[in-house]
């Protein structure tokens, strides 16, 4: 495997670890993989392994179609699902895969995650959807493959960076991002936004979503070609270096 394969395959190591350590996966729960776009390889965790005994060397990498290349472990089950994903969503390098608490509750529900406020409305651009039932002939098929085309039609046109996060109605939750490390962080704000919308029906039942302009503001202050908030990409990597210097003086 090349030097790019090898620090892929470290990337999604160390992701899987982090929803262990961030508790948004328990036991063999989950899974996280990468892709290397240029290359056609997909590395993803071994299935059944639990996270305590995990190694880097035991991600497994698969071609497109889920042909091992690189590994001595079965790749995990999930594994059809994130292709189908990697296939139809061309702009993403990360997926994760949980059933943390707060949104597997609202998946098993066959909810979605209302947008109550501006923390949910900083990251996901409206309501986190959910999947329709899959039929039996889904789940009798080509259940995993089925479940990322039912994933795929619940994001509808919505664009995979202002909505990073589906849940799978009956299951859990998949999000993704630019970067295995990325796609942790949309699940932890995905399990975030899901307790906060969960206990907001408890304070008020009877509470409604977030207004259309307000939902703009937060969200598109953030993201897109308009945004304001932070510091440009440039300035802050200038200033870092200045930082840098300046420490060794």
């Amino acid at each position: 495997m090349s030097k790019a394969i090898d620090a892929l395959r470290r990337d999604v190591f160390d992701a899987n670890q982090a929803i262990f350590a961030n508790g948004l996966a328990q036991y063999t729960f989950g899974n996280v993989s990468g892709i290397d776009r240029e290359r056609g390889l997909i590395a993803i965790k071994p299935s059944g392994v639990p996270y305590q005994t995990m190694r880097s060397s035991m991600i497994v990498v698969t071609d497109l179609d889920g042909n091992v290349v690189e590994g001595k472990l079965r790749a995990s089950s999930d594994l059809p699902t994130h292709v189908v994903l990697y296939r139809a969503l061309e702009s993403i390098g990360g997926i994760v895969h949980t059933h943390s608490h707060y949104a597997t509750a609202w998946a098993q529900a066959g909810r979605g995650i209302p947008c109550f406020g501006t923390t949910h409305a900083d990251y996901f651009f409206g309501d986190i959807p959910v999947t329709e039932a899959m039929t039996d002939a889904e789940i009798d098929g080509h259940y995993e493959a089925n479940t990322g085309h039912a994933i795929v039609r619940a994001l509808g046109s919505h664009h995979p960076s202002h909505m990073p996060a589906v849940l799978v109605r009956n299951h859990a939750s998949f999000a993704w991002g630019a970067t295995p490390a990325d796609a942790v962080h949309s699940a932890e704000l995905l399990e975030t936004v899901a307790r906060m919308a969960m206990e907001t029906l408890h304070v008020n039942p009877a509470a409604v979503g977030i207004s259309k302009p307000l939902l703009n503001k937060h969200f598109l202050r953030k993201h897109g070609t308009g945004a304001y908030y932070g510091q440009p990409l440039q300035d802050s990597a200038n200033e870092h270096e200045s930082n840098t210097r300046a420490s060794k003086k």
